[in-house]
């Protein structure tokens, strides 16, 4: 491969160009930047552009990246999200079909790792999206730098710590075309609204990069919370005959609310439980459950789905509630969304089951969602 000492970009992406890759690339500033690194790298990758149909033109830009592919000896497939589009919550379902769709090339062509162009500055619109959703630590760590997309399949931003400038300068040094897709400054779009106000945001030192420091941070620090929270989990589980999860609650009870909360949420995640609301787990730990186990009484609460209920031992049982009850509790959890500055307010989840950025209208899921990229 082309040496990269002093290259921000090509150091960036090096590292991850090992085995099977597919670059996701839309034609914008940052996956052209990808795409072109990546070729100057002499990485042999494959490059999709996913073309949703949302505008009369992204039929013809899909293939204008075709061609820039093919030009750099690149193998090009565009994947198109076919079918009616939803009238409501469209950059979610945008994102879940370019996911989806990525993932099944991958799979079809052998690649181990999907590759985006998220930056710096994505980070910090999720990370700032997410506070006003009023989303917890995990949501509030934002963006991974990779996770699992499928089994056997991780999706990784090599440009997550550079800003956008850096990539928009590395494309016009070296006279590479690239797109600008209109619905990043739609008003319509909470991330339109925000990028307008991040003039005013940065003057008062609420810049991209201190967000996306906040970000790190967040989730060194979740990390270690959720760590401590399975190894309680481990060490209070008890043998169950008779119930899904059975839990000492004595160890429960001693434990900082922080690792309590977190080692119940982990409990009903490997019960099965539906996603959780942060806040109504916190009702249930911090304002039921723990102040029951230290008085030793007794009390019976539902969640996702669950019954958890504690005796006057100690002992918490997880068992899954009643059918209707079941039904009642996922129909609150799809219920309507509040608007929260400008736009709908998705459930602030304390798991880090969605990492991908902030939510619009019409979303209902883990801790906000990206929208479309580039």
């Amino acid at each position: 491969m082309t040496g990269s000492a002093n290259d921000p970009v090509l150091q960036a992406l090096e590292p991850w160009l090992d085995g099977g890759v597919l670059l996701a690339v839309s034609g914008g500033p940052d996956s052209s930047a990808l795409m072109h690194a990546a070729a100057s790298l002499g990485a042999a990758v494959r490059v999709a552009t996913v073309d949703h149909g949302l505008r009369p033109d992204s039929g013809a830009e899909a293939e204008a990246v075709g061609r820039s592919a093919r030009a750099l000896g690149l193998p090009h497939a565009i994947l198109t999200w076919a079918g009616p589009k939803p009238g409501t919550g469209l950059q979610a379902a945008a994102r879940a079909a370019r996911y989806r769709l990525l993932a099944a090339e991958a799979t079809a062509v052998g690649a181990a790792r999907i590759l985006t162009g998220h930056t710096q500055d994505d980070q910090a619109e999720t990370v700032l999206m997410r506070i006003a959703a009023g989303s917890g630590p995990a949501g509030l760590a934002g963006m991974r730098t990779t996770r699992v997309l499928a089994p056997g399949l991780d999706l990784a931003r090599p440009f997550l710590g550079l800003p956008k400038a850096v990539l928009v300068a590395w494309c016009e040094a070296r006279g590479i075309a690239y797109l600008r897709d209109p619905s990043n400054a739609d008003p319509r779009f909470a991330r339109g609204r925000l990028r307008d106000a991040w003039p005013i945001l940065a003057r008062e030192g609420l810049t991209p990069g201190r967000l996306a420091r906040l970000a790190e941070r967040v989730a060194r620090d979740e990390a270690a919370l959720r760590s401590a929270a399975e190894q309680a989990f481990e060490t209070a589980r008890r043998p169950a005959a008779d119930a899904i999860l059975r839990l000492d609650g004595t160890i429960l009870a001693a434990l900082p609310e922080a690792v309590a909360l977190r080692c119940l949420d982990h409990a009903l995640t490997q019960a099965g439980a539906a996603p959780r609301r942060l806040e109504r787990l916190e009702t249930l730990v911090l304002e039921s459950l723990l102040p029951a186990l230290r008085r030793r009484v007794a009390i019976r609460r539902s969640l996702a789905g669950f019954l958890i209920a504690a005796d006057t031992a100690g002992t918490v049982r997880l068992d899954p509630a009643p059918p209707r009850r079941a039904r009642a509790k996922s129909a609150a959890l799809a219920a309507g969304v509040s608007p929260l500055l400008g736009k709908g307010e998705p459930p602030a989840y304390i798991g880090g089951v969605c990492t991908d950025g902030p939510a619009e209208p019409g979303e209902a899921s883990v801790l906000g969602v990206a929208r479309t990229k580039d």
